[in-house]
């Protein structure tokens, strides 16, 4: 068992960042404290596609950090008994067949990076990745990342906080929007919507869509380019594919139960968000997805919707994650970024890291907030 150290932490936000934070800090001896504005996972984490992956071009700083996000994934199937909700059977992207199509220059890329990729004609892919109808595949082919998968983020963080109560974290549900205290130029805890305070040596704030506003209100600027998230989930069906599909009109994985996970960039610019910031599916936006998906998967079969969840998406502004202590400001640190499924377990363990040893983390050094500084 770890020993506990005197250091306190109050991490806002239950998902993947915060809960995957709040427990390599205990592993680490610090006493922590989650703070959560409703249930956990209910925020972005409840509407990610959640396909994990370093695909296509990204910075080397960014597709390293995807890759060891990756590697921890790997670690975590080989300890625990997570198959239903954790699988790596790889990712299959094809692009739409007009001048936007660039398969053969990812391929290449992927292939210098020394990234697991092939490049499949249509009629090649029954034989490396069921589940497809080849006639939905452009001439151009497909690009087969067996390395690739998917989570289920509820589930992972589930066993998450299972380890984190076991060893004597605490986690306060239903508090509310929280507010970080600063005093003499520092963060020193929490204050919870009802005026609770939690005091702390440190404040990680990991609220996905709004940790910009509320880096604001401590000084500090976060680009931000957050937009609109629908993942709509299918009724389970028996049905041979087990890779992630990323197409045209729509993106595919499966689910625990049997179902399918969908979602597009078509169908989150149908998003509409009311005055009250409140957010609406159009019921044919959701059965266009649903349409989509089944021109995509072998046989062609009727999807029908099981549920559906919307709401902010979060996405810096340049695309990069931001992780760290804002500039200036002692024991202030946040997480903000769009590949939480695939950041979240290396990006809580180095971000822990750091507060613990006060160490930077090299492989963190590119997505520091001070970048946004003026």
């Amino acid at each position: 068992m770890t020993e506990k150290s005197a250091l306190k932490v109050a991490v806002i936000g239950g998902g993947i960042f915060g809960v995957s934070t709040a427990v390599h800090l205990a592993r680490l001896g610090a006493q922590v404290t989650i703070v959560t504005d409703g249930p956990v996972a209910n925020g972005a984490s409840s509407r990610s596609l959640a396909w994990l992956n370093s695909a296509r071009k990204r910075s080397t700083a960014y597709h390293e950090f995807r890759m060891a996000g990756l590697d921890r994934y790997r670690k975590l199937a080989a300890k625990h008994n997570c198959g239903a909700w954790l699988r790596l059977d790889g990712g299959l992207t094809w692009d739409a067949d007009d001048t936007t199509n660039q398969i053969a220059d990812i391929f290449r890329h992927e292939q210098a990076l020394g990234y697991q990729t092939r490049l499949l004609s249509p009629g090649d892919i029954a034989a490396v990745t069921p589940g497809v109808d080849a006639k939905a595949v452009t001439r151009q082919g497909a690009i087969f990342n067996a390395g690739e998968g998917w989570v289920d983020l509820p589930s992972l963080i589930g066993l998450l906080l299972k380890e984190f109560s076991e060893r004597g974290g605490r986690i306060i549900t239903d508090a509310g929007a929280a507010d970080v205290i600063l005093a003499n130029g520092r963060a020193t805890g929490v204050r919870t919507a009802s005026g609770q305070i939690i005091d702390a040596d440190t404040v990680v704030v990991a609220t996905g869509p709004a940790v910009p506003a509320m880096a604001a209100k401590a000084g500090r600027r976060i680009g931000d380019g957050t937009t609109r998230a629908l993942l709509v989930f299918s009724k389970p069906i028996q049905h041979p594919l087990r890779a992630v599909l990323n197409t045209p009109r729509v993106a595919i994985r499966p689910t625990p139960n049997g179902g399918f996970a969908l979602d597009s960039a078509w169908s989150e610019e149908e998003v509409i968000v009311r005055d009250d910031g409140t957010y609406e599916a159009k019921p044919s936006t959701i059965a266009g997805l649903l349409d989509e998906a089944s021109k995509v998967l072998e046989g062609n079969p009727t999807l029908a919707m099981a549920s559906h969840h919307m709401g902010p998406k979060p996405i810096p502004s340049d695309g990069e994650p931001v992780i760290g202590q804002l500039t200036g400001i002692p024991g202030y640190h946040v997480v903000f970024s769009h590949s939480g499924a695939t950041l979240g377990l290396v990006a809580g363990e180095l971000l822990a890291g750091e507060i613990v040893s006060g160490t930077p983390s090299p492989l963190l050094e590119s997505f520091r907030p001070s970048r946004f500084d003026s």
